[in-house]
């Protein structure tokens, strides 16, 4: 990005490592499960039943796609039956706001957007 050329990644690049990152972080599944997670830790149930529309398969990758990349920490509790927590790590909190600041951003604009989908 041409706006700071002293970070030593480049979304831009090909082979840059941040690109999966970003993928993960972009994909629609991984940005409604950041968002989820930003105001509190939740099981696997909680995050699907929260996620509409996500399916166990779906979810269960972005999970692991968000814990691979170190922002999402699953958290097993050892207890009868086992709980498995998952929530954001303190990289993945900054994440996070920075696509909840894009989730308002599109709420804000929407009335704008259903008027040019209604004119269309």
């Amino acid at each position: 990005m041409a706006d700071r050329d002293d970070r030593p990644f480049d979304v831009m690049a090909g082979a840059c490592p941040s690109r999966a990152v970003l993928e993960h972080v972009t994909s629609k599944w991984g940005s409604l499960t950041l968002t989820a997670l930003s105001s509190e830790p939740a099981r696997f149930g909680e995050l699907r039943r929260t996620i509409g529309g996500i399916s166990e398969k779906m979810l269960s990758q972005t999970l692991k796609s968000l814990e691979s990349d170190g922002l999402v920490d699953r958290r097993v509790q050892s207890t009868t039956p086992l709980h498995v927590d998952y929530a954001l790590t303190p990289s993945g909190q900054t994440v996070a706001q920075a696509v909840r600041t894009l989730v308002l951003a599109v709420y804000d604009v929407m009335p704008e957007v259903l008027k040019v989908a209604d004119s269309a």
